[in-house]
């Protein structure tokens, strides 16, 4: 697929954001509440809707060149 733009979509601050949250979380004792768990589930789907949206632009450019 050689080297595709990003789009400018902010996928790797997210992802990094993910990383972190989960981190954090494994390197705590306790429990993990509702709200820790319901954030990292809202970043992982917002990072699959930015993947998703990328495949499809990288879909349009190729089929356009």
């Amino acid at each position: 697929m050689g080297n595709l733009p990003d789009h400018g979509l902010p996928l790797v601050q997210l992802k990094e954001q993910r990383r972190d949250l989960v981190v954090a979380l494994q390197n705590r004792n306790g429990p993990v509440s509702g709200w820790e768990l319901m954030q990292i589930a809202a970043i992982q789907q917002t990072i699959q809707a930015f993947e998703d949206v990328i495949a499809d632009l990288d879909a349009e450019l190729e089929a356009a060149a």
